[in-house]
């Protein structure tokens, strides 16, 4: 693990006030990695890896909540005097999947036999008895903003040189950490990165699960159709039923394969 952006800003967390912990303007100034135009590039204590996970679900960036959460966190242990190893291992224990969106993503795992595959009776186990076999990261680890808000996607990742640089940098370092694990985007844009990460060589396409509709409460339509508690006559003109039964199909084909 590369510890060395954490020891470069470890004194800063320490010194972070409570308005800034809370997300004060002054924060993304003291943690700022990088920056072009309206592009900016914030540091959060995400570098933790779980070499045994044999899952990791990715997202796309961490958003500013997630961001002062492993924050908060990190400066508690510091405070506590525990080692690099611990702090970033209890700052990225922050980051997991909460709310609405942990219930669909466990029965889109579920629904395409990601729990078979691993011989647990859900990926609900993911976030306890089995969280030795998952790890939860994102494309680009650290926290990107535009304009201050958070990165949703625009501008492209791949094509913008700073974004582009992050996705090399450290996506890749994550992704040579993992080499028994098969990798889960989260989204139509998270895929395309892993993609652009696999035609560079640095990723096996075999090993990336794409095709999951986005498990987010916004996207309940196309989540429910996915695991077949909607039928397709009852969809919205917004929802691209054939579309959806493409990916749960080639998911399945894809876990079944990897048996």
């Amino acid at each position: 693990m590369n510890e060395s952006l954490f020891q470069r800003f470890a004194p800063v967390i320490r010194s972070l006030s409570a308005a800034e912990l809370g997300g004060a303007p002054s924060l993304n100034a003291k943690l700022r990695i990088a920056q072009d135009g309206d592009v900016e590039v914030c540091y959060a204590p995400f570098e933790y890896i779980n070499p045994r996970a044999r899952v990791v679900i990715v997202g796309i960036t961490p958003g500013q909540t997630q961001m002062l959460n492993a924050l908060k966190e990190a400066r508690k242990q510091l405070e506590l005097g525990l080692d690099v190893q611990a702090t970033l291992m209890a700052a990225k224990k922050t980051a997991a999947f909460s709310g609405a969106m942990r219930p669909n993503l466990v029965k889109l795992l579920d629904c395409v036999g990601v729990n078979r595959w691993l011989n647990i009776q859900s990926c609900e186990a993911f976030f306890g008895a089995a969280s030795d076999l998952v790890q939860t990261t994102s494309v680009l680890r650290n926290p990107v903003f535009i304009k201050g808000e958070n990165y949703n996607g625009t501008p492209n990742m791949t094509r913008h040189p700073l974004l582009r640089d992050q996705l090399l940098t450290h996506f890749a370092e994550d992704v040579k950490a993992l080499p028994r694990a098969v990798f889960v985007p989260l989204g139509d844009k998270v895929a395309e990165a892993l993609h652009f990460i696999a035609d560079r060589g640095l990723l096996d396409h075999k090993r990336i699960l794409d095709g999951l509709p986005h498990p987010s409460g916004a996207n309940a339509e196309r989540v429910a159709y996915f695991l077949g508690s909607k039928s397709k006559d009852a969809l919205s003109a917004k929802t691209n039923a054939n579309k959806l039964d493409q990916a749960r199909e080639s998911m399945m084909r894809k876990v079944q394969a990897l048996a």
